[in-house]
């Protein structure tokens, strides 16, 4: 059985998975050794671990996963891994980023897989048929958007993000949602596009917190999978155990 602890921007999600079944996910706002006990003391038979932060943790957490555990690996430019990774900056590729894609690569292997993130950022990541990670784009997150909107300005007020949204906001706030949301999905259907011509086939995948508000609303056929960091970073801890 193993453990999955992935440290995001703003939360910590701890998945544990048995036999390739993801059997429960853990969230926290943090990482600390006391949340790791409880996660081991439901499930005692969890003999391996993976680490994947983007932020700086307590050494005592460091001490005690690789103490308690039979195998600790923490995912880092130096880790091993299943795919051929061709991003030329190692060392700033997104833990998150590099999980995801190889998710999507387990799910669809031999495969033009393009995977969409859509957390606090939203990541474009493209791997080819070749199981070749060729990197992707990074562009502000659904949040920000509001937010930069509200600070860069004056007179334009904060509004939370929606399910619903027209095409044309004929008052201020369904405007400022239109002009949002309506302008990822643009963004997303024109990559998939533009990937469409240089490449023969892709397949789409979507994840991350806000994928359920755009998810059927575009216009290009997509899969979502709400656990592709936790299937890329099971994969990734089997590959190097």
């Amino acid at each position: 059985m193993n453990l999955t602890i992935d440290i995001g921007n703003t939360r910590t999600k701890l998945a544990v998975i048995g036999n390739s079944d993801l059997m429960e996910v853990f969230i926290e706002e943090d990482i600390s050794t006391s949340v790791i006990q409880e996660v081991l003391h439901k499930y005692p038979l969890i003999k391996k671990v993976i680490l994947s932060t983007v932020r700086k943790i307590d050494t005592t957490v460091y001490t005690y996963l690789k103490s308690t555990f039979g195998y600790f690996v923490e995912l880092n430019e130096f880790t091993k891994l299943p795919i051929e990774n061709l991003y030329k900056t190692k060392n700033t590729l997104g833990k998150d980023r590099l999980a995801a894609v190889v998710g999507a690569n387990n799910i669809f292997p031999n495969m033009n897989v393009l995977v969409i993130d859509m957390g606090t950022a939203i990541t474009y990541d493209f791997i080819n048929e070749n199981n070749q990670f060729l990197g992707g784009n990074i562009s502000p997150g659904l949040e920000m958007r509001y937010k930069a909107l509200n600070h860069f300005t004056r007179q334009l007020p904060l509004f939370e993000k929606e399910n619903d949204f027209e095409l044309i906001g004929d008052n201020t706030k369904g405007a400022i949602v239109s002009g949002v949301q309506n302008g990822i999905i643009f963004e997303i259907d024109g990559y998939i596009n533009e990937l469409k011509i240089k490449f023969d086939e892709i397949i789409t995948i979507l994840t991350g917190g806000d994928a359920i508000f755009f998810d059927k609303k575009l216009k290009n056929t997509i899969f979502v999978n709400s656990n592709l960091n936790f299937i890329g970073l099971n994969r990734i801890l089997e590959y190097n155990t």
